[in-house]
């Protein structure tokens, strides 16, 4: 019985993993990786260093785990009535409702014991106490989209605290003597922002007809694209100023923030030659390898 029972939850879990991407937390992972190098006190011992860091990619997966579930959660009378979502897991039943929340809850309560890991470990108590707070504020853009066409600036800004929240899990001193940290946070929030205006163009009339707020649903498919544009420009430049004013950035940073640029030049370029057809690898394959890149690069600069 207790194999059959181990058996259904690994099964379970799968299943949950699998409908919510979870290889999609290298979106924003890179980038609190980044900060919390960029963070750390260069006289603290390295094996301090990889702690905190563990640590920090434990809590951004489970507070990852913790928003997709609930927004599968929230949405799933939605996702039964698209075509392109009927197939996840809630709506086709292959997960349960109940077995969603226990997972989800499960994730919010050992994220919260892994930030109290700071406390215990590292002697600093701002993560478990903001703990709480970060949670709601990452949940809270599932249920935007019913009332604001903002909703894509909610995830951009769910995304963007990732940067400073690893700063302030390493060392809060650093947000006030670290400005490329705030930089990179800048950065983030456009340009997730801007790929989820695209994402949501696959969604357009049916946010239309259930009354789903969007950017795309408001304004039609040429206008978002340009929204997109434009956010991802603001991205680019605040990469850019990142690169201007972290001394210790050099030229493999430059050449991340130039590789960048272009990524995000043929993203747009696919997405208007392709269509609809081109989201995929505009939304995932590109902006993937552009957290990667910047995370990989920055990460290289900083500790060489």
């Amino acid at each position: 019985m207790r194999r059959l029972g181990a058996v259904r939850l690994q099964s379970t879990l799968a299943v949950a993993a699998r409908d919510i991407k979870l290889a999609h937390s290298v979106f924003a992972l890179p980038f609190a990786l980044l900060a919390a190098v960029l963070a750390h006190d260069a006289e603290e011992p390295a094996g301090r260093l990889g702690g905190q860091i563990a640590l920090v990619a434990v809590c951004m997966v489970l507070a990852r785990t913790w928003a997709m579930l609930f927004n599968r959660i929230a949405d799933r009378r939605f996702d039964a009535g698209n075509p392109r979502t009927a197939g996840r897991a809630l709506p086709a039943g292959r997960l349960s409702v109940r077995e969603a929340w226990l997972i989800s809850l499960g994730c919010a309560g050992l994220f919260i014991l892994a930030c109290g890991g700071f406390w215990v470990s590292y002697g600093n108590p701002w993560p478990l106490v903001l703990s709480v707070p970060t949670l709601a504020w990452i949940a809270l853009y599932s249920l935007t989209k019913r009332f604001t066409v903002l909703c894509h600036f909610f995830l951009g800004g769910a995304l963007a605290f990732s940067p400073v929240a690893a700063a302030i899990a390493l060392r809060p001193e650093a947000l006030a003597d670290t400005p490329s940290i705030w930089l990179l946070s800048a950065m983030v929030f456009p340009w997730v922002a801007g790929f989820d205006v695209i994402y949501a163009l696959q969604d357009m009339e049916f946010d239309r007809r259930t009354g789903l707020r969007s950017i795309p649903a408001l304004l039609g498919e040429r206008s978002a694209k340009w929204v997109a544009r434009a956010l991802h420009v603001l991205a680019f430049g605040a990469l850019a100023a990142a690169l201007w004013v972290e001394p210790r950035f050099s030229d493999v940073f430059l050449s991340a923030v130039l590789l960048v640029g272009g990524l995000l030049v043929v993203e747009h370029i696919v997405l208007a030659r392709r269509g609809m057809a081109g989201i995929p690898a505009a939304f995932f394959t590109y902006n993937g390898i552009v957290s990667c890149v910047v995370g990989a690069a920055g990460i290289a600069d900083a500790m060489l």
